[in-house]
């Protein structure tokens, strides 16, 4: 398939499987499909945005006007949180199955190993970083990484980054920041940035890099990663996931009574 096929495929996907879910688009695509983007972004060299929608994230949309904008604005949005999934699912919303920014990220580095594609990290702390480049050499002693730079910059030094990111002659950019600042980051510079697949992976640097532990499979399976992450920063996490959830539960209850019932 030539790359103007295979980019009007691409568009009818993304434009058949676009959803609506409490106001938030999303995207009801599996993790081979996204994949199967990402990919094509790359070898045929046409930019593309992606980005995650889970609890917190959906919560904040709906009291952050820029968030919102910075969001909705990406080529694709996955499912990343258990607890959308079944919200959606609950209120009627056909989405196949959890699409984890992490999952997508580690499933990449592979995708960049065998391809030969050459991804940039951008994030997280530079000891984080550090071990993220040392498990990548052990895991794909092939794979070159175009460059990388912490997240604990200034405002000022953003251009220059930008700069050496564009000038590192990367295939694809992961940026692992804090939501709302690496949404931000991604809508304010998308259009100069060269690396053709660029995705925010919030807290995924950590984990790949054994900062932090994953929850396991069952765990996640059961919606419950986000207490597994609390039992790992209690004093940090704790109010942030009590909050958002309880906003997330009253905004569901309010949609699920708000939908007409069928007969």
């Amino acid at each position: 398939m030539s790359g103007s096929q295979s980019g009007w495929a691409q568009h009818r996907l993304l434009a058949s499987r676009r959803l609506e879910f409490m106001g938030a688009p999303m995207h009801a695509l599996t993790m081979t499909e996204t994949l199967g983007i990402a990919e094509e972004a790359m070898a045929f060299r046409r930019p593309l945005l992606h980005t995650v929608i889970n609890v917190a994230k959906l919560v904040n949309m709906g009291k952050n006007p820029e968030l919102y904008e910075d969001v909705t604005g990406a080529d694709v949005i996955s499912v990343d949180g258990m607890g959308v999934l079944w919200g959606a699912r609950l209120c009627g919303v056909k989405v196949p199955e959890r699409v984890a920014g992490v999952d997508i990220m580690i499933n990449l580095f592979d995708l960049c190993a065998a391809r030969g594609f050459r991804p940039y990290l951008l994030g997280a702390e530079q000891q984080v970083l550090d071990k993220v480049v040392l498990r990548l050499r052990r895991d794909h002693p092939s794979l070159v990484v175009a460059g990388m730079h912490d997240g604990y910059f200034d405002p000022a030094d953003e251009d220059a980054i930008v700069e050496a990111i564009n000038a590192s002659d990367a295939d694809c950019l992961f940026v692992a920041m804090p939501t709302p600042r690496k949404e931000r980051f991604l809508k304010r510079y998308r259009d100069v940035l060269v690396p053709n697949f660029v995705m925010g992976v919030g807290g995924s640097f950590d984990v790949y890099g054994g900062k932090v532990a994953r929850a396991p499979q069952l765990v996640q399976a059961l919606g419950a990663e986000w207490l597994f992450r609390v039992a790992q920063e209690p004093s940090r996490l704790w109010p942030r996931y009590y909050e958002t959830n309880i906003a997330y539960a009253s905004l569901l209850w309010r949609e699920l009574r708000s939908r007409p019932i069928r007969r």
